[in-house]
């Protein structure tokens, strides 16, 4: 099931983008998957859905994205603003 490794590869790059002190505040990370990418896109959803919501992410849910090709990219990090 390698789709556990890029959904800890997934997880890898918010980090990099975000930073490890901001992890519990990204509350949605997009994803790109084509249907010909060598995924089980369901599988990767799962697993992403798990790493994301427990320590150190917290609240974060993955917004898969189903497209033609052989994509595979995160498109964007969101992340709380702390504003009350």
């Amino acid at each position: 099931m390698h789709e556990l490794s890029i959904a800890y590869d997934i997880c890898r790059i918010t980090e990099e983008h975000v930073g490890a002190g901001e992890l519990a505040s990204v509350l949605e990370v997009g994803v790109e998957v084509g249907v010909n990418a060598g995924l089980e896109i369901d599988s990767l959803e799962f697993c992403l859905e798990a790493l994301l919501g427990a320590p150190p992410f917290g609240q974060a849910v993955p917004k898969i994205e189903r497209l033609d090709g052989d994509e595979l990219r995160v498109t964007y990090v969101e992340v709380e603003d702390g504003s009350p």
